[in-house]
Parts: C-alpha cells; structure tokens; sequence
C-alpha cells in the first residue's frame, strides 16, 4: 500500500497531471451550477477529449475531476434559485434556499463549499484505507439488498415532513412512486401509462420533474406574492460570508458522521449520491433535539451541511467498485467505466497490481482536487451569491430560462416544455395547499431502482422468501421500520410531556 501510495504521489504531482485536476474542476464546477447540464452530459462530451490525451492516469484524473466538481458546483444553483439540476444537491435546496432568502446567501455557499471539501477529503481517505477491503463487501449486496436498501431512503420520508405532515408527506412520496413507473421498465420491454405518447416511453425526465417541483414554482411565487421579492431585495447585501464558531461547532459532529455514513452509501453500486445525501439529512433531523430539528427546513446549518458532505464522500466511495470491481455504481460511473474501456485500461481486482499508477494516482488526485475546489470557490463565494442581488423583474426571466432550457437540454425534445409547465402547474398548487414536495421527488428517484430490485428478488427466490432467506435484507427493512416508527414515538413522548406541564400549572 505504502509503495502503491509513493508512485501515485509521483503521478499524480505531475504538472500534466496537476494542470487535468485544475482544469476538470473547473469545468465541473461551472458546470454543476448551470441546472440541466449534470456530470453525465459534461463527462460523455468530454471522453473524446480525455482519449486525446493518450495517458489513461491523465484522462481519468479529468474526468473524475469534472465528476466531484460538478457535484461541488451543483449545490450553487440549488442554494440561489432553489434550482436543483442534479438529483445530488436536491437535499440541498432544503435548508439552502431557505438560508438564502434570509439574506445568508454568502454564509449558506460557504458553509457547502466547507462541507463538500470535508466530505470529499475524508472520503478520500477512507477510500485510500478501505478500497481493496470493501470491494469484497460490495459484492455481498445481491437485488434483495438493494430493494431493503431503498425501502430505507423511502422509509426517511418523515425526515422531510413538517409537523403534522407525515400523512401529505407519505401522499406525496406514493405520487412520486406512481410517476416512476411511467415508460418501460427495466424488466418489460412494453410502455406503461404513456397514455400513447412516445415521447412518454423513456418515462419523465429527472430534470424535467425536478425543475417543475423546485424552480418553476419559486418563478410563479416571485410573480404572486410581490413581497416574496421585495423581501429578497432587502436581503441584497451579501453580508456574512462566515459562520460562526458556534455553528463550526456544531458542523464537526455531522460532517464527520456524514462523511462516514455517505462514503459507506457510495460504495454501494447503484446507491450513489443521491441516496446518500437524502439519507444524511434524514439521519441527522432525526437525530437533532427538539429546537435544532424544528428549524430543519428554515435555514438550518447542520440540514445545509448534512447533505453537502454526504454526497461529496459518496461521489468517492463511487470509485470503489469501479477501480476494483469494474462494476458501475451510478450513470457516471458507467460512463467513466466506458471512458476506462477506451483508454484500454480494464478495471477490476487485478487494476492494484497491473496498474498501480492508475488507481493511486486517481486517489491521490482527489486530495488535490478538493482543496483546488474549496481554493476556486471560497474567493468566488461573494461575486456567486450577487445573483440574488439582480432585480426582481430580471431574475424571473432568468429562472425560467435556465428552467425551461435545462429541460429541454435533458432530452432534446420540445414536450417536455409542454410536460414542465404542466407539472410545475401541479407542484405550485400542492404548495398553496402546504404539500411537501421533496417527498414525491425521493419516490420518483427511488421508485425506479425500487421496482426493479424487488421484481429482480421476487423472481430468484419466487415469492417474498428472500426477506427471511437474507439477513442484511431482514436487518434493513427493520432499520426502516425503526426510522418509521421513531418520530411518531418521539411526537407522542413529546405530547405526553407537555400534557404532564399543562396538568402540573
């Protein structure tokens, strides 16, 4: 290991090799903040590019760089216009948005950048300890498992409900469900519920969904509600770039378990990001005390830092089976696997001893690459959050803009304008009726891979046989259970101690 780290310090030092982390965190980063255009789209335009280059070490260095720097950048976007374009940082308009139109737009970006270079350092160490180990646990996760896995990160809904919420929460996730199902499945090739459309049968569009839930909502309120942008004009002055130490404080704590948990999330093939960030806010709002967790949803540090280091540490954790088992744990991933196959470069247990230049210098690079993010965006972080300074009447256009073009990139086809003002209808009325919509987005990302496993396991095992043959399956549906059960528990607790104040005055 020790010798394996020395050559990827010197490959990885290289002034090639430096100039590739430099130049794929920019691009990443810039990208990330344009809502629509994610590192997939950027990292397939950039793989003829990266073969170019002729070194393996060199083009998956860029790569992997405009891979984390587009999930770096990608919470800017959902912190200023509660324009989420990555299913990523969707966990991070939660508490962002909400910081930002207090007027703490500077202090919400920065406490992202600090959280994502936290994530992304320690999952980079972690993947430096525990990559050869944990390629071998990641085989132990079959189709049963994966199903048990997302029952958890549906399970977490309650986390994203208000209080009193949890019956429209639990609505809202079973509609994301039933949208999931829309299009061919994974398993049947015939279209379901296109209603004969065929623009319908690669089912709807994530960014189409996300940008009609969060973006296009957040336009029309600005247009009906004129004090929700006078009030935005009044916190024009970006003041507060720090937080304080008490907040640092409390930070360390979630930071540090979220960086754990979301690497751990990351090594999981098909788990990603995405789960990882949901997860981590759900974890640490359940876990907050009663002051700290009514302030989840309003603008809380720990909700804003908690997803922002997970899925940074999970974008890491997403190179374990890569490097070591060739196995794709997200749509990146697959690509950058494809881009490993061009470059003749085969992944796998054998990738440590044939090529250990490769696999260290790619570990090493990480290192490298965070702390040229956290460089690249700290002294950015004032001129970034002046986007909330531009004038009510310009900042409309340019949300919608940036909405209808990042669906319309996402697909290159027209109805889905048609299908983004239709669902963006949709999601401005449920939040007249004060309907969550977080909860019918984490079904929609879910439902998917829900589907598909649990059709995967029913058929190996034929019938439910699985839950009981399997005890990672059997102990991840009670850790849901448990996540269910836990705040109704905690909600009666509390009722019941205020009931024995109010009989003791």
């Amino acid at each position: 290991m020790l010798e394996g780290i020395m050559i990827g310090l010197q490959a990885a030092f290289s002034i090639q090799n430096i100039l590739m982390v430099v130049a794929g965190c920019l691009i990443g980063t810039f990208i990330g903040m344009l809502p629509g255009l994610g590192p997939m789209s950027i990292i397939a335009i950039m793989i003829p590019v990266a073969i170019t280059l002729g070194d393996p070490a060199a083009a998956l260095i860029l790569l992997a760089g405009v891979y984390y720097g587009a999930i770096f950048g990608g919470s800017t976007s959902s912190i200023l216009l509660n324009a989420p374009g990555v299913a990523g940082t969707v966990a991070t308009s939660f508490d962002g948005y909400p910081m930002a139109q207090k007027g703490q737009a500077g202090k919400a970006l920065t406490i992202a950048a600090v959280a994502s270079f936290a994530g992304g350092t320690i999952g980079a160490v972690l993947l430096m300890i525990f990559a050869p180990a944990l390629s071998s646990v990641a085989l132990l996760f079959h189709s049963a498992e994966y199903f048990a896995l997302m029952v958890v990160g549906l399970s977490a809904i309650a986390a994203f409900a208000g209080t009193g919420q949890v019956a429209k929460a639990l609505m809202m996730t079973i509609l994301g469900l039933i949208l999931a199902t829309v299009g061919e499945g994974a398993l049947f090739n015939m279209p379901r519920f296109t209603m004969g459309m065929m623009d319908l049968q690669s089912g709807i569009s994530f960014i189409t969904l996300a940008m009609a839930m969060f973006a296009l909502p957040e336009a029309l309120f600005l247009v009906l509600n004129p004090m929700r942008g006078s009030g935005q004009g009044a916190s024009n002055k970006i003041e507060g770039l720090r937080f304080s130490r008490e907040e640092g404080k409390a930070m360390i704590p979630v930071i540090g378990r979220q960086s754990i948990q979301g690497f751990f999330i990351g090594v999981l093939p098909g788990a990603g990001a995405t789960i990882a960030s949901f997860l981590g806010y759900a974890v640490e709002r359940n876990i907050a005390k009663g002051d700290e967790q009514a302030e989840f949803g309003k603008g809380s540090v720990k909700g804003l830092a908690a997803p922002e280091t997970a899925n940074n540490a999970a974008c890491t954790g997403s190179f374990v089976p890569l490097l070591t088992l060739g196995i794709p744990g997200s749509g990146t991933t697959a690509i950058l696997l494809g881009a490993l196959i061009a470059l003749n470069v085969t992944p796998g247990p054998r990738l440590m001893v044939d090529t250990p230049e490769i696999f260290w210098a790619v570990i090493i690079s990480m290192f490298i690459g965070n702390l040229v993010l956290l460089v690249l965006n700290l002294p950015l972080i004032p001129y970034i959050a002046k986007i909330l300074a531009i004038p009510r009447n310009y900042l409309i256009p340019f949300i919608l803009f940036f909405t209808l073009m990042g669906a319309y990139i996402g697909q290159n086809n027209a109805t889905e304008l048609l299908m983004l003002v239709g669902l963006g209808v949709m999601a401005t009325i449920f939040r007249f009726a004060d309907y969550p919509l977080a909860p019918l987005l984490i079904g929609f990302i879910l439902g998917t891979m829900l589907e598909d496993n649990f059709a995967r396991s029913m058929q190996l095992y034929r019938g439910l046989d699985f839950i009981l043959e399997r005890p990672m399956t059997l102990g991840l549906l009670t850790l849901a259970a448990v996540l269910v059960l836990l705040p109704s528990y905690r909600n009666r607790r509390a009722r019941k101690r205020a009931e024995g104040v109010a009989d003791g005055d």
